[in-house]
């Protein structure tokens, strides 16, 4: 399993990924999910995988190497991309292709499925900062001022943490701070997503990433916010009243046991 949560706010753009890749109790490895594209002052560009780990480096190699275009036999990379929406379907053909290539041989013989998503993010030079989820089939859809993130691999866990807090004009270090709140929750409910965790944070028109960061195991922010968390909810669970639909209920006494004649 993984997480992955892309955050974009006025102030910019937030990318998290966790590194934890498992299958089985038994065998638990770390790989980056969070590749960076960057060439200073002409795009920063930030791809997170969840999904089968074969298919997702598969891809990433193709989007370094060339994507193969069927009409004019030329080969494309991510960083030659002039759009955020060029680079998206981009993406969503190198998933497409790599499905031609592996695909059916991968369900015939092994009963695995092709499931990949991909969240691509950033910006380039004379376009907006834009982000994009992209499916196994290789669509897409845009991150929306009035839902400003998107969730790939494990997501049900830390989303209601972002729809609660979450707006578009919220500042760039409270994005950042809500994405981790919302891995933190991720990683509490879930043992297949965990630390190290990659950070990204990319700010509008600088064209270079403002923030390049792995948390790992110990980190003293990191560890502070999930202890600070857990006792935030403690106190919101006190200082809401009980409900009043059990007001004849009384707190059990358990009884004392009788002596033995």
């Amino acid at each position: 399993m993984t997480y992955c949560c892309g955050v974009l706010v006025r102030d910019g753009l937030v990318l998290i990924a966790d590194t934890r890749t498992n299958a089985g109790l038994d065998n638990i490895s770390t790989f980056r999910k969070l590749h960076i594209f960057e060439e200073p002052g002409r795009h920063v560009i930030g791809l997170a995988a969840a999904g089968n780990l074969s298919v997702t480096q598969s891809v990433v190699s193709m989007l370094n190497e060339g994507v193969d275009d069927a009409e004019t036999g030329e080969r494309h990379q991510l960083r030659e991309a002039r759009t955020m929406f060029q680079a998206a379907q981009l993406v969503g053909r190198a998933i497409r292709q790599v499905h031609h290539m592996n695909g059916m041989v991968m369900e015939q013989s092994s009963s695995i499925n092709f499931e990949v998503s991909f969240l691509l993010g950033g910006q380039i030079s004379g376009g907006p900062m834009r982000l994009y989820m992209i499916y196994t089939a290789g669509n897409f859809i845009e991150c929306t001022q009035d839902t400003p993130f998107l969730q790939i691999g494990e997501h049900k866990y830390g989303k209601p943490v972002l729809d609660r807090a979450v707006t578009y004009e919220m500042e760039i270090a409270d994005a950042l701070k809500t994405s981790l709140i919302s891995m933190d929750s991720t990683m509490r409910s879930n043992l297949g997503v965990g630390l190290p965790i990659d950070v990204l944070v990319v700010c509008p028109d600088k064209l270079q990433a403002e923030l390049k960061y792995r948390i790992e195991p110990g980190e003293p922010y990191f560890h502070d916010l999930r202890e600070r968390w857990s006792a935030a909810l403690r106190a919101a669970h006190s200082s809401i009243p009980r409900p009043p639909y059990l007001k004849d209920v009384r707190t059990y006494v358990p009884a004392k046991p009788t002596e033995e004649a």
